[in-house]
């Protein structure tokens, strides 16, 4: 057949629409929006070409309106992990041998989709399934998907293309393999994004995914495989399940061809996973992969010489927006006493304007948090602080669930800088701030290392070069993602590839070249072309 060496469209990042009031954009989202949630949709299991409707299910609600009901998913039973599992491996030796060219065709197309007849639809069932608003939605399941789907194919062609050198009458060359088996995804309920890329980048390498959403984000998930699906996917590639989490996991991590993991969620979950994985390696073909982006405690640090006003933006926008449930979300600050009150002010301003809400209204800044369980955990959090000697609520406090999960955006201030809110993950619209003096800057930064367990994001603020130099050396471990003078959440694929180490995951940076070498498994192949035919070498006389 013909063959080439084949370039592919150069990736750029995918234009951020404004949704701002008469564009066409901020119609088509509102309008779809409008349309999905007085449907009903009947979400089945995806395993091969087959849609499998257990009648085992459970209703799709939206968290700012929890009383009204989206639609259902079927849970699936044991039988059904463990024909994922064999359709899966059925489908690898077509999929597999495809040319990559063509398996990279598929997901170009599924980006091509995504920013044009999908989009809405998308946005729409995010914010419907994840209580985004409309502007988080876009940089989320449309423009970072997107990214994810084209910079990945980019960096498949990169890894592709790292070959040996050759020395006389030798030639080296590297193939990657997919692995030998099938890959397991997780995905979070706070990335739409997340949720298509972890099953995504492996089956773009030549792997065969059986793939589990966040049951909260199952809604939008399931746009996700109609997408892929039109986009010409073959079944059996990436395989659909949901149902009860242990049932599926202790299934898939058991079987012989159990070929690596990809995750993203709590730190408690990765470490059951990691050591069960642990227990089971004598039963497994190969050494499985796992890579897994987990839990963030994470920091914003003022330097007295940092500008109030963009300390108080990068607070309002990096702990707030999308209701602090981003893994990056600023949970903890670290302020100057020369400038707290300046930041205060601003800070106090900023949170009394934003709106709550449903997010069919664009006005609205944030929405519900995700489920009743983060709910009761951080309605919790809230009231132990007002009753704490050494925290003080400044802005918000209150919270309402009646309607939907509504927590207000909470300034806490300690005089503790270990707090429990100082430490403890949240995932909530919850800031704890610590006001320290100014002198003690270098003591300041060495309590931001050693206060949490996690290392996911962090940022500093400064107009001292000196000063941003220290702390950046003084907190080289402290987060996987750094930011100067920026808030720390936004990562852009291809841009700031993402991930943490400690306790926040594995550091395997999604958005990067670095991430898809964790799914092939490289051979080596030496051609020698004239072999020698006298085994006696010339010391030998």
């Amino acid at each position: 057949m013909p063959k080439g060496i084949y370039n592919v469209p150069k990736a750029v990042n995918e234009p951020v629409k404004s949704y701002a009031p008469g564009t066409p954009e901020r119609d088509a989202v509102l309008a779809t929006f409008k349309e999905l949630y007085n449907a009903n949709v009947d979400v089945p299991l995806y395993i091969g070409g087959e849609e499998i409707r257990t009648g085992n299910t459970k209703n799709l609600t939206p968290p700012f309106d929890h009383k009204h009901i989206v639609g259902q998913y079927h849970q699936a039973e044991k039988e059904h992990i463990e024909k994922a599992i064999s359709t899966a491996l059925e489908a690898k030796k077509k999929w597999a041998a495809l040319s990559w060219e063509h398996r990279a065709s598929i997901f170009l197309k599924a980006a091509d989709l995504l920013a044009g007849p999908y989009r809405a639809k998308i946005n729409a069932a995010t914010m419907i399934a994840q209580a985004k608003t409309v502007h988080q939605a876009e940089i989320d399941s449309a423009c970072e998907l997107i990214d994810f789907l084209r910079f990945n194919v980019q960096f498949m062609t990169q890894v592709y293309a790292e070959q040996p050198i050759s020395s006389e009458g030798v030639w080296n060359r590297v193939e990657h393999r997919p692995l030998e088996g099938f890959v397991y995804a997780i995905t979070p309920f706070n990335f739409t994004a997340i949720a298509g890329n972890l099953p995504a980048s492996p089956a773009l390498m030549g792997n065969v995914v059986v793939w589990k959403p966040s049951a909260t984000q199952i809604y939008s998930a399931n746009v996700i495989v109609e997408v892929f699906k039109e986009a010409g996917l073959p079944a059996g590639v990436i395989n659909v399940v949901y149902g009860n989490s242990s049932m599926i996991s202790d299934t898939l991590l058991a079987s012989p061809d159990f070929a690596g993991i990809h995750f993203t969620g709590s730190t408690g979950v990765f470490n059951d996973m990691w050591a069960k994985i642990g227990q089971n390696i004598s039963k497994y073909k190969t050494y499985p992969r796992i890579v897994g982006e987990t839990g963030g405690k994470d920091f914003v640090v003022a330097h007295p010489s940092a500008i109030p006003a963009q300390v108080a933006t990068a607070l309002s926008r990096g702990a707030f927006e999308y209701q602090g449930q981003k893994c990056s979300a600023a949970s903890r600050a670290y302020l100057p006493k020369s400038t707290w009150s300046q930041v205060k002010e601003l800070l106090v301003a900023d949170i009394a304007s934003m709106k709550m809400g449903s997010p069919e209204d664009p006005s609205n800044f944030v929405s519900a948090v995700i489920s009743e369980s983060s709910f009761d955990k951080l309605a919790g959090f809230i009231d132990q602080a007002k009753k704490d000697n050494d925290a003080e609520i400044i802005a918000g406090g209150n919270y309402d669930k009646s309607v939907g999960y509504f927590i207000e955006p909470t300034v806490i201030v300690t005089t503790n800088p270990k707090y429990t809110t100082m430490e403890t993950e949240l995932f909530g619209p919850v800031l704890t701030i610590y006001v320290y003096e100014d002198a003690k800057w270098e003591e300041t930064l060495a309590l931001v290392d050693s206060t949490s367990e996690y290392a996911l994001t962090g940022a500093i603020f400064s107009q001292d070069r000196y000063a941003i130099e220290q702390a950046t050396k003084a907190l080289e471990n402290a987060a996987g993602n750094f930011y100067i003078n920026d808030k720390p959440t936004g990562a852009v694929v291809g841009q700031q590839p993402f991930g943490g180490a400690r306790a926040s995951g594995t550091n395997d940076k999604a958005g990067s070249v670095l991430n898809l070498m964790r799914w092939v498994s490289p051979r080596t192949i030496k051609e020698t072309f004239v072999p020698p035919t006298n085994y006696r070498y010339p010391f030998l006389g």
